[in-house]
């Protein structure tokens, strides 16, 4: 059971973003994409293949799970922890106790 999913609101701990918060769009292993966080600039030749003009473009890049964290209702980060609860597994602050759906 991954700890981190799509949806989830996280918190980065750690690089050029840390203490900005976020929401989980992407994940592909142990990278996940967020919301308007790790955004880098990109330059772009111009292809008259594609009628693709050149220039900058923004673009979302991924960060590893282990520079974010969850947060909790207080904005602040925590950990997950998983129970069983009537046969199923669930995700539940570890701060909070809050559950964490599905």
């Amino acid at each position: 059971m991954n700890k981190i999913r799509k949806g989830d609101k996280i918190i980065v701990i750690a690089g050029k973003d840390k203490s900005k918060h976020g929401t989980v769009l992407v994940i592909s292993g142990d990278y996940v994409t967020v919301e308007g966080i790790n955004l880098v600039k990109k330059h772009l030749k111009p292809n008259s293949i594609k009628n693709a003009t050149g220039g900058i473009e923004r673009k979302l890049m991924p960060l590893h799970v282990s520079n974010i964290a969850l947060a909790d209702a207080n904005g602040r980060a925590t950990r997950v922890g998983i129970k069983v609860k009537d046969g199923q597994k669930v995700r539940f602050l570890k701060t909070t106790g809050a559950m964490l759906s599905a």
